[in-house]
């Protein structure tokens, strides 16, 4: 982060506004998706903190989605870790964040295979669940797209907590800031979150040539 100040604050304002944008109404079906992506394209578009360039801003009319899918929102059970795994994962951003510690939280047993839920260690943490499938680096950004990441304030959407379980719904997967400019580097899906299924929800990449 900047210690320009000017930009510290519109960081903090762009914090804010991705956190109102997640929890906004609508949040269901279809109705909701589209409200969120509206919010979500004018935030990148017009946004000084936007991860796009201001030339990037000037050539694109609105983020690339696949189109919106019912079937793409799927509940899944929470499965402790066996005794004895490895619970603290290091993903290296490959930048002045250096290395991020995670803790495995569980893993989420969905009809598209298996998904480890993570905690991010430091101060407040979080849930972070990034993953790769069968499109990344074809339809999809090669180092994964995140369903939540909530230390960046995107909380419900993506990962709906239940007393149970948890609800995903891939039509609001979407790239981290390395996927759209080398300005950012990020904290990429480990190897243990691939998806062998093709999960045609949720943002594309950027650019996206068809």
């Amino acid at each position: 982060m900047s210690a320009d100040p000017v930009s510290t604050l519109a960081l903090a304002d762009y914090r804010r506004r991705v956190a109102e944008m997640y929890v906004s109404p609508p949040t269901e079906g279809e109705a909701g998706w589209l409200a969120f992506r509206k919010a979500r394209d004018e935030l990148f578009l017009t946004h000084a903190q936007s991860a796009l360039t201001s030339e990037q801003r000037r050539r694109t009319r609105q983020l690339p989605y696949f189109p919106y899918d019912p079937l793409a929102r799927v509940d899944a059970t929470v499965d402790p870790l066996p005794a004895g795994d490895e619970s603290v994962i290091t993903i290296d951003t490959g930048g002045e964040d250096g290395t991020i510690s995670y803790r495995r939280v569980g893993h989420l047993i969905t009809p598209y295979g298996r998904l480890t839920l993570l905690w991010m260690l430091g101060y407040g943490g979080g849930l972070f669940l990034p993953f790769r499938d069968a499109t990344s680096g074809h339809e999809t950004y090669g180092g994964g797209r995140y369903l939540t990441d909530t230390i960046k304030g995107t909380h419900g959407r993506g990962l709906v907590l239940r007393a149970n379980g948890v609800t995903l719904d891939f039509n609001y997967a979407y790239n981290p800031s390395c996927a759209y400019s080398p300005r950012f580097l990020c904290p990429l899906s480990p190897r243990e979150n691939t998806l062998s299924a093709h999960l045609r929800a949720g943002e594309l990449s950027y650019p996206y040539v068809s």
